[in-house]
């Protein structure tokens, strides 16, 4: 058993009384080892401690969101429209955290596949930025600084 299967087995003991099935659990393990994955350059996961440590902070998560109903058995089929609600999930979603902040703008094709996304940096990166050109642009003007 991996270290993750009984992290997972463990909190959903601990939090919920009870015992997940086995393909609950592998389905789980494989999202929260993705993440652990991407999240390996972001923070500091060199040791086996804090990789642990980091494993079990986001099984209690999902285990919690699990328990107060977030879980995909307790689902509406359709929305406040009345439309079907359809949920696509692929691994690809797991990406840095600098990369979701960065993004702008979404296009999707009539299935709902993504077909362009726009990146920008961090609006307050963009906001310091232009801070910055005015105030060199203030002191050239008056002070004749460059």
């Amino acid at each position: 058993m991996q270290i993750t299967e009984k992290i997972l087995r463990e909190v959903f003991h601990r939090l919920l009384s009870t015992e997940p099935k086995d393909e609950v659990v592998n389905k789980l393990q494989s999202v929260i080892d993705g993440m652990i994955d991407k999240f390996q350059d972001t923070f500091e996961l060199d040791t086996v401690q804090r990789q642990n440590t980091f494993r079990a902070i986001i099984c209690s998560m999902i285990v919690h969101g699990w328990g107060i109903g977030m879980h995909p058995f307790n689902n509406p089929d359709t929305n406040m429209d009345d439309k079907t609600i359809e949920v696509r999930v692929s691994k690809d979603i797991l990406i840095p955290v600098e990369n979701i902040k960065a993004l702008r703008y979404v296009k999707k094709d009539k299935q709902g596949r993504v077909k362009k996304v726009l990146f920008e940096p961090d609006q307050d990166d963009r906001i310091r930025r232009q801070i910055d050109n005015l105030l060199e642009k203030i002191s050239k003007e008056k002070w004749g600084e460059s």
